[in-house]
């Protein structure tokens, strides 16, 4: 720009860093990601305390397509989890969205094999399909203020990559949501827990993907990580 009638560019720059306020640097994902974790097992603990371990968690722990299925679980929602915050961030590359299914596969496969297991004791009932909603709402209902702190964490992440981030931070939520319903509510046939605990895991990263941009919006962008 030049002096005549117009502002200088020396001044332009000079009022712009006057108002600038300073911006704290985003925390390591890594960091942020095992913050979050904390703060997911203090709120299932105090869920699961609330209701009572039911009194035969640790004779079903003791079966091995148990142990697998909620180390599964578990494992899907931990990777899920530090996927959400790496690949939010535009300088990690897209593939940190696919860290989860390690963990995802294990799931699967343990569950799987319990209703080979569920086949071999029962024959045909062991496939018999019931009506679990109370564990079918647990997760959702574990899983809803889980999923807004990590809505809250991400909300920086909103212009970046929303649907992976989104779907990594539903998978998370939801999975160690199941891992929570699985200490109070069980004795259910293998069957009914990929229908159930699948179905609220895949509605829950179903809808957190279909409306992703909404659901950052609700936060707004801030500077602070």
């Amino acid at each position: 720009m030049t002096e005549t009638g117009h502002t200088r560019t020396e001044d332009l720059i000079a009022r712009l860093a006057a108002d600038a306020q300073p911006v704290r640097p985003l925390r390591p994902p890594m960091l942020r990601a095992l913050f979050w974790l904390g703060i997911a097992v203090l709120m299932i603990a105090a869920v699961v305390m609330a209701i009572g371990i039911r009194p035969d968690f640790m004779d079903e722990m003791g079966e091995t397509h148990y142990q697998l299925e909620w180390a599964g679980a578990m494992l899907t929602g931990i990777l899920a989890a530090i996927a959400a915050f790496h690949v939010s961030l535009p300088d990690r590359g897209r593939a940190w969205a696919l860290l989860p299914l390690p963990g995802l596969a294990l799931w699967l496969f343990s569950i799987g094999y319990g209703c080979l297991t569920d086949w071999v004791r029962h024959g045909p009932e062991g496939f018999a399909f019931g009506v679990s909603f109370f564990c079918f709402r647990s997760i959702l209902l574990i899983s809803l203020p889980l999923s807004l702190v990590l809505l809250a964490m991400l909300r920086l992440a909103g212009p970046v990559r929303p649907v992976a981030t989104i779907a990594s931070g539903m998978l998370a939520a939801s999975a160690l949501s199941a891992c929570a319903v699985d200490m109070f509510h069980g004795d259910e046939a293998t069957l009914m827990v990929l229908l159930w605990h699948g179905g609220a895991v895949a509605l829950l990263v179903g809808l957190g993907t279909l409306f992703n941009r909404r659901l950052f919006g609700l936060f707004g962008p801030r500077t602070a990580g």
